[in-house]
């Protein structure tokens, strides 16, 4: 099994840690760093590589299975699926994914609904 690179999941990111691995993973099945064929680092060894619960891993590999990325087999591991390149593009959900990021980024920093739609607006002002 080919090593995977450095993930790291944020304790103090709003966003919950099994989405955290989730969207790292598929970054790097999508840019074709993890190729078709590549077994995935066994649950319980991810989780305790991450200091995390290997349920919080368990459901990482589920959310990947639902998109299509990987497969998981008893006595086979969980292994990135042969997709043809179109189907490794972004996720229709990913802008939604973004904004909710974005959101809970922000509330988290104490701002509230006008400011954080004030922000957006912004940033689709200052980059059209």
């Amino acid at each position: 099994m080919t090593e995977l690179p450095t993930l790291v999941v944020e304790s103090a990111d709003p966003t919950p840690p099994y989405e955290q691995l989730r969207r790292q993973l598929a970054a790097l099945i999508r840019d074709g760093v993890v190729a078709g064929g590549q077994r995935l680092p066994p649950l319980r060894q991810l989780a305790g590589d991450l200091g995390l619960a290997v349920g919080t891993v368990a459901r990482t590999y589920r959310e990947l299975e639902a998109a299509g990325l990987v497969e998981s087999r008893r006595g086979r591991g969980t292994r990135v699926t042969d997709v043809p390149a179109p189907a490794l593009r972004e996720e229709p959900s990913s802008l939604a994914r973004a904004a909710e990021d974005f959101v809970r980024r922000a509330r988290a920093s104490g701002a509230e609904r006008p400011a954080i739609l004030a922000a957006v607006r912004q940033a689709l002002d200052s980059t059209a």
